[in-house]
């Protein structure tokens, strides 16, 4: 095994890893983001912000899957970290050639 495919074992590993507890270490209150945008947007406003449909539908909103609890999460989680490892991936070896 040659020491490319070693380091996208080992980063697949540590994203599977960080996926697993991710969900589970994860707080509950809003992301910098929102709160920010709570302290400068008025609350009026802001409140039409969070109901307004989204431009884009996402396969995974807010990190989980509609009605299986943590283990939506964790695989949510997990397909995202993956597909974006092995996109990265990918690119660097396109980058490469």
């Amino acid at each position: 095994m040659n020491n490319n495919m070693k380091f996208l074992l080992i980063g697949l590993a540590i994203a599977i890893t960080i996926s697993v507890a991710a969900p589970f270490l994860a707080s509950p209150a809003p992301d910098g983001l929102e709160s920010s945008a709570k302290n400068v947007i008025e609350e009026s406003k802001f409140a039409v912000l969070e109901e307004s449909e989204p431009a884009i539908q996402f396969p995974m909103p807010d990190y989980s899957i509609e009605g299986m609890g943590k283990s939506g999460e964790i695989v949510a989680i997990t397909v995202g970290s993956v597909a974006m490892l092995l996109i990265a991936y990918g690119i660097g070896k396109a980058a490469k050639i």
